[in-house]
């Protein structure tokens, strides 16, 4: 029997675009590469063919394309998608959303995050917004605050103290919603009248989970309550896990406050390193199970060791700027460099290497001198190279001395 065909304007980017949300699970890669390479509209024109048993499995615009989905995972992507079809009005869910006061924002849109789009295939097929709707600027200067749900009151604090130092130093502070570490990076930032953003594993009507819902009504008055879902989705355990994958791309930076060795938390955190996305992690007693998550990424070099807000600040904010600020009895590594060492340190990238070019260009000085200064940096702890590229050491030495000169 014959799919019925759309009852609405499958040529409408915005219309295809929440079809296609409410179609596709979020993180469904097979969906997102028939959007990319046909476009929302024509990939739903042929989803409501193929389901009808009128087009080929495999789009003949995509049939010699070096990167399309194999004939079988579209196959098995059009019988999971076939039952959602007959009920489809995407029409319904943006007036739902109007209501609400909200937006759907698609790729294309000056207010799409487009950090997101690093997700490839995988990548939100639209977002739907309630709040501040311009989520390009809130992903700006942000820093994801995350953590397991049954926190101590040690991450408790740590997570509002670090919200709170993050917001004077202009971040938007992002998380889940959920209990525990994001309420309390929510409730931080919000006590220091600053921006937060809580991506929801279910529709933007459906404020979950329920006791913080006067939580989140006050992080609509500061920010934006986010997600990929249409409203009246509900959450579920793969929709969290996928939501997380989202706070690591919408973020400069993550920093994991408390999470036990089996934490969730943990994946945001994987997701944030598969993007180069820098991670952090808050350690906490030795003898606290709920920090073994934090403790094992130290361990494991997937995460630097972040104390306090200047230290997050580092790790997302931009170079020289948001350097930490000297503490007494913790002088800094930069302190005994000349000019130009300063120079050459502050252009140097915090983890991804850097081509000389590029570090002379940020510094302001010529390749001689870049060279001949790196190398220096290099022999004082401070910079190290692979491949010719270049980044601060991971663990510079607490101060340099009084020989480290270029001049």
């Amino acid at each position: 029997m014959a799919e019925p065909g759309p009852a609405f304007d499958v040529d409408d980017p915005v219309l295809a675009r929440a079809a296609w949300s409410r179609i596709a699970e979020p993180g469904d890669q097979v969906a997102g590469a028939l959007v990319t390479h046909l476009g929302a509209g024509d990939a739903l024109a042929w989803l409501y063919d193929a389901a009808s048993g009128t087009s080929p499995v495999v789009p003949r615009r995509l049939e010699q394309h070096p990167e399309r989905p194999s004939v079988g995972r579209v196959q098995r992507a059009v019988e999971r998608w076939r039952g959602r079809l007959a009920t489809l009005d995407p029409g319904r869910e943006l007036r739902a959303l109007d209501r609400l006061g909200g937006a759907l924002l698609v790729p294309g849109d000056p207010r799409w995050p487009t950090a997101v789009d690093d997700l490839g295939d995988a990548a939100p097929l639209a977002l739907w917004v309630r709040g501040e709707t311009d989520l390009g600027d809130l992903a700006r200067r942000s820093v994801a605050l995350v953590g397991a749900r049954a926190c101590t009151e040690y991450g408790r604090h740590v997570a509002a103290d670090l919200a709170s130092g993050l917001v004077d130093r202009r971040f938007t502070i992002v998380s889940g919603g959920a209990y525990g570490i994001d309420a309390a990076a929510h409730r931080g930032a919000i006590a220091a009248r600053g921006r937060t953003v809580a991506f929801l594993a279910g529709g933007v009507d459906r404020l979950y989970p329920a006791g913080n819902t006067d939580l989140l009504q006050a992080v609509l008055d500061e920010g934006s309550i986010v997600s990929e879902v249409p409203p009246g989705s509900v959450p579920s355990r793969v929709r969290f896990l996928q939501r997380n994958r989202l706070i690591a791309a919408f973020s400069r930076a993550t920093v994991v406050v408390e999470a036990a060795w089996r934490s969730g938390a943990l994946s945001t955190a994987t997701h944030a390193s598969a993007l180069l996305r820098p991670v952090g992690a808050v350690p906490g007693p030795v003898t606290s199970m709920a920090s073994g998550g934090c403790h094992q990424l130290l361990r494991e070099a997937k995460a630097v060791c972040v104390t306090d807000a200047d230290e997050a600040a580092e790790l997302a904010g931009d170079v020289g700027t948001d350097a930490p600020t000297p503490r007494a009895g913790r002088p800094a590594p930069q302190d005994d460099l000349d000019e130009l060492g300063r120079r050459l340190w502050d252009a140097l990238p915090l983890r991804a290497h850097a081509a000389v070019d590029s570090v002379a260009r940020a510094a302001g000085l010529g390749l001689d001198e870049t060279l001949g200064g790196l190398g220096h940096l290099e022999l004082a702890g401070l910079a190290e190279q692979s491949g010719g590229r270049w980044r601060r050491a991971a663990r510079p030495p607490q101060r340099v001395g009084s020989t480290a000169r270029w001049g």
